[in-house]
């Protein structure tokens, strides 16, 4: 049977939580990944996901420590700029994000392609109830 009601953003967002693991975390991050920590090195693959459900556009941020940039940071900004991180918490208090420049969607997924494949086929099947 086919969902015909609109999901709630607090529904995608739990499926989305329940969907992390170590095997859809960045390849390089995967061996210090831990349930303590369930959003760490998620948002890229998040971000793709929540776009494929919600549209809008795809914004990525510097994370810098100590000025020094270490990484990027990825989240989803809706119409009438509602911005979306459900992976912000995954950030020491070092850990700076900035900026936010918006990127546009790649036509094809190269770069973590398997994580997100599984992330969001966990969503969906999460959703499905």
């Amino acid at each position: 049977m086919e969902h015909t009601q609109p999901f709630l953003l607090a529904d995608i967002e739990a499926a989305v939580r329940a969907g992390w693991g170590a095997d859809t975390a960045t390849p390089a991050h995967r061996p210090h990944w831990t349930p303590d920590n369930p959003a760490r090195d998620q948002c890229g693959v998040t971000a793709m996901v929540l776009n494929d459900l919600l549209g809008g556009e795809l914004i990525r941020g510097e994370v810098a420590v100590d000025g020094v940039r270490t990484d990027y940071h990825w989240w989803n900004r809706l119409g009438m700029g509602v911005e979306i991180d459900l992976t912000r918490e995954q950030f020491g208090p070092e850990e700076i994000v900035s900026g936010g420049t918006v990127i546009p969607r790649p036509a094809e997924i190269v770069r973590l392609r398997e994580e997100y494949e599984l992330l969001r086929a966990r969503v969906l099947d999460g959703l499905r109830g």
